[in-house]
């Protein structure tokens, strides 16, 4: 026989564990998705300014810049017309137009000089602002802009980032699922890094969002078809440190280092980064990091007052 105590308990019991499962439906989980960013800003000392590539976003320096925080100011800001950063405020977009984006930033926040480190795209704008006068030091990661104006070359990497188009406007109609889908994500990694595992998968989620995103990409491929090209590199004043990936599938160093190896002047460091892809910083931020702040301390008996 059951008392009348025990027949209370048995309602109170299951009242509290629907509450206890209704209080677990409703915990939503932390929304991992990555976020757009206008810029990095962090640390303290010697200023440095971080370029990110094309169709990408301050995302793909956020390691490299943490580890850089400890001794230097680093700032990374979004490109125009790419993720985080205004819309592009034209139908064509160039180098010159990026570059001068940036400049303003720079007087914003008061450096009339800084160290200078860009990957692809960024590599590019970065020579374009060290001949303006505003590099101390000058780190190419992978940088792009080593082909002759007009030349097959340049026509070839037009072609094949004309040929994601298709491919990123099917991602837009798709959305969250894009980024998030594994099968994408090692076709990110495998474009960006040495392999289709090489690159973590919340960076190869970063990299894809960025370049749903990027309001940019047909402006600067019009844009990049009809700019002339760079302007003879021996004449960089501006101590340089050129970084190589190993596996750079996207613009290969067989046919794209050419000229940054032939013209940059002697003084300059040539480097080859073993097992790493095009945005090496997703693979190897603690190596990028450490070849940057070499750079950098290597450059101060060397600084000029400007």
């Amino acid at each position: 026989m059951t008392s009348d105590t025990s027949k209370s308990l048995v309602p109170a019991t299951r009242t509290a564990a629907a509450k206890r499962a209704a209080g677990a439906r409703a915990v939503r989980k932390p929304d991992s998705r990555p976020k757009p960013t206008k810029a990095l800003h962090i640390g303290s000392g010697d200023p440095v300014l971080l370029l990110h590539g094309f169709l990408l976003s301050p995302h793909s320096w956020e390691q490299t810049a943490a580890r850089l925080a400890g001794q230097c100011e680093v700032f990374a800001p979004a490109l125009t017309g790419h993720w985080g950063a205004a819309a592009a405020d034209s139908s064509t977009m160039n180098v010159h137009i990026l570059a001068d984006r940036v400049e303003r930033q720079l007087d914003e926040l008061g450096w009339r000089t800084c160290h200078i480190a860009g990957n692809s795209l960024g590599g590019w704008v970065g020579v374009e602002l060290a001949r303006r006068g505003r590099a101390r030091t000058l780190t190419l990661v992978a940088p792009a802009g080593g082909w002759n104006s007009p030349s097959l070359t340049q026509i070839r990497v037009g072609i094949k980032f004309l040929s994601l188009v298709p491919m990123v406007g099917i991602g837009k109609l798709i959305g969250d699922f894009a980024a998030a889908n594994p099968v994408l994500q090692r076709f990110a990694s495998l474009l960006l890094g040495k392999s289709a595992t090489s690159v973590p998968r919340g960076a190869a989620a970063a990299a894809i969002t960025a370049a749903l995103n990027c309001d940019a990409m047909i402006p600067m491929i019009l844009g990049g078809m009809r700019i002339p090209a760079l302007a003879d590199l021996s004449t960089l004043t501006t101590p340089v440190r050129l970084l190589l990936a190993e596996h750079d599938r996207i613009i290969p160093n067989r046919v794209y280092a050419r000229r940054f190896l032939r013209e940059l002047p002697d003084s300059a460091d040539r480097i080859l980064v073993n097992g790493v892809g095009h945005v090496p910083m997703l693979e190897a931020p603690d190596r990028i990091a450490t070849l940057i702040a070499e750079h950098i301390y290597a450059s101060r008996t060397r600084l000029r007052a400007v």
